[in-house]
């Protein structure tokens, strides 16, 4: 068999936690190869290794037949590969073949010849597909595009074998079809991809093998052909997990939220809202689908009292809710579970015992005259960690002690136990695992059947067309369109996602 990458036996530690624990992978020359697995399962611990950015504490490494140490990313580039990191690595101010070739600058008589990296660039894009403007600044472009230049990056410097960190979180559906079709027509070209990913469907869209990992382990290495998306799942966790769309009756009842022409600025003073009109019932859940970055984070921060608004109005049970305190909307019924755990979410340096106590410090049965009954903050604590399945010791560790996963069902079990009536929830299963998406899935759906209003933020469509009974798009600040749950159509979705109204292409054709 021509392998193009052979690890055998890698076994990495951090501490007492054994993150790859004798891992033997085989990647054929010519492939996509995925690799899937549950958070913490190893899977970027072991491509680090396999690119040099971590050393194994045992095993060894193989590429094209010849075992070799690969201790940084410089041996493992001149040994072709590449590897394109989830959170991209660009510089605004630069030019696109400027970024292509930061680092090895193409230069002539000692100096960068900025034509000759254009025209790479040109040629390297056409080659494959990947349509770019090699002259235009990085600052500003969608991150469909960012990521192409992440990919040309990896190109231009002659890799063979390309390793794709969950290549697809930011995109819309068609920028990940486009994708998957760039990664074809790599293989075609006799290269290698290595495929790291959370999201099944693109799993069996486009490998040729899979290989499953949980605990650390290998678990199974199958032809694609040969899986099941429900064995998949079985594999990764160990039982089965369904992630249909979530049964319902119709229980819609008065309006709680009502948004009305709402403007917001970001960060830095540019316009992120503009004119969002929403309305949200209660016993429904309303979905926010949208590429990152499109205005939903101003949106929730507006809601929840920690951004202004520039303009509009929004009522939370008729009482205005602008221009108050965070404190103040959440004694208006507000519960919010923010997009980053980390900033909004968490004190890490507190016990878990204090973060489920924020925003209740001052209320019965946990504080009586002023003075806090921990007694009662740890029996009560204890009981959401045994509710929500949060992997702690007890009530008293601290925050920081706990995984990314464990942290955001520490954030889900204070926001879904806050008595309010009206849930903003961003991002609720980033970082979670497959098997704790299902139970917060179910945990949303009984807060919807006990008659709560849900706004929620989401990029993932699967999720949003489990749990939504109506899905607003948001597309450069602006709400695009709105569609039925239970009918969604991912295309038009997906157009809408990328700022194009199905309309108008009914119309043109």
């Amino acid at each position: 068999m021509d392998l193009a990458v052979d690890l055998s036996g890698i076994t990495k530690r951090f501490g007492a936690f054994t993150a790859n624990d004798g891992i033997d992978l085989a990647v054929r020359r010519g492939e996509i190869h995925a690799i899937i697995g549950e958070n913490g399962a190893g899977k970027t611990t072991l491509m680090n290794i396999l690119f040099g950015l971590l050393q194994p504490d045992a095993g060894s490494i193989s590429i094209g037949g010849k075992t070799m140490l690969i201790d940084s990313p410089a041996v493992a580039i001149n040994e072709g590969l590449g590897m394109v990191h989830q959170h991209f690595k660009l510089v605004p101010s630069l030019t696109v073949a400027d970024n292509i070739f930061l680092g090895m600058e193409i230069r002539r008589n000692g100096l960068i010849d900025r034509a000759a990296q254009v025209e790479r660039t040109r040629v390297l894009s056409e080659k494959f597909g990947l349509r770019v403007d090699p002259q235009e600044r990085v600052a500003g472009l969608s991150v469909g595009i960012e990521q192409r230049i992440e990919i040309l990056k990896v190109l231009a410097r002659n890799a063979r074998t390309i390793i794709l960190d969950e290549p697809t979180a930011v995109l819309t559906p068609q920028e990940s079809r486009d994708l998957f079709q760039t990664l074809r027509s790599f293989v075609d070209d006799g290269m290698t991809v290595i495929f790291i990913s959370h999201h099944l469907e693109e799993v069996m869209a486009v490998s040729d093998t899979v290989t499953v990992l949980r605990d650390g382990r290998v678990v199974a290495t199958k032809p694609k052909n040969a899986l099941t998306k429900r064995e998949l799942v079985r594999l990764m966790v160990g039982r089965d997990v369904s992630f249909d769309r979530r049964p319902r009756t119709r229980n819609e009842g008065a309006v709680a939220l009502e948004v009305t022409d709402l403007w917001a600025r970001d960060d830095r003073r540019l316009t992120a809202l503009k004119s969002v009109d929403l309305t949200v019932r209660a016993g429904e859940i309303v979905g926010i689908a949208g590429v990152a970055g499109n205005g939903q984070t101003e949106l929730a921060e507006v809601l929840s009292g920690l951004r202004p608004a520039s303009h509009g109005r929004a009522q939370l049970h008729g009482h205005d809710i602008l221009d108050r305190t965070p404190a103040e909307i959440r004694n208006r019924g507000l519960a919010h579970v923010p997009g980053d755990r980390m900033v909004r979410g968490v004190d890490r340096n507190a016990s878990l015992s204090a973060n489920m106590l924020m925003g209740r410090q001052n209320k019965e049965p946990f504080a009586r005259l002023g003075v806090i009954d921990w007694t009662a903050v740890h029996g009560a604590m204890r009981a959401l960690i045994q509710r929500f399945d949060i992997r702690a010791r007890g009530p008293k560790d601290p925050a920081r002690s706990l995984s990314g996963g464990n942290i955001q069902k520490v954030v889900l079990a204070r926001e879904f136990t806050a008595g309010g009536d009206m849930l903003l929830i961003d991002q609720p299963t980033r970082g979670v695992d497959i098997g704790a998406q299902e139970a917060i899935h179910d945990e949303i759906m009984r807060q919807r059947a006990d008659g709560r209003a849900i706004l929620l933020i989401s990029t993932q469509l699967d999720e949003l067309k489990a749990l939504a009974d109506r899905i607003l798009v948001m597309f450069d600040g602006r709400i695009m369109g709105a569609v039925d749950g239970a009918e969604m159509d991912e295309d038009a979705i997906g157009l809408m996602m990328a700022g194009i109204d199905p309309a108008d292409l009914t119309e043109a054709s």
